[in-house]
């Protein structure tokens, strides 16, 4: 089992920045693949970055590409998703997620933490 609780969500307004962090704890952090997905009311949750279990490589949703960046501590055991430039449709609850394999798609992530609201204002 893997636990993954994060944080670092909030109110920005449009243009701004936050950077959110997901810590692991559990089996080995450095096993596993770890994405980070949104899910806007009424819509569908989504892939937005996925991170390799050394960090290379990491990819992008084209919606975030240039404006988020995902990265990876495997010594603190988190991942982070840094979150620049952001616009009102970047509102969401962002959920990070374990997979031992990889991939963008919900079903290949095995573990899921419980989400972390961003809200940006216009």
């Amino acid at each position: 089992q893997v636990q993954l609780v994060e944080s670092g969500g909030g109110l920005v307004q449009a243009g701004g920045s936050l950077r959110l962090s997901c810590a692991a704890s559990g089996r080995t952090f450095s096993r596993y693949s770890m994405g980070w997905f949104r899910q806007s009311p009424g819509k569908e949750r989504e892939f937005v970055a996925a991170i390799s279990w050394n960090g290379v490589p990491a990819y992008y949703a084209d919606s975030v590409k240039g404006r988020l960046t995902i990265s990876r501590d495997n010594v603190k055991d988190t991942v982070y998703l840094q979150m620049n430039s952001l616009k009102p449709e970047d509102t969401a609850v962002y959920y990070c997620a374990a997979s031992v394999g990889s991939g963008h798609r919900l079903a290949e992530y095995d573990y899921w933490g419980q989400g972390t609201r961003v809200t940006v204002s216009s």
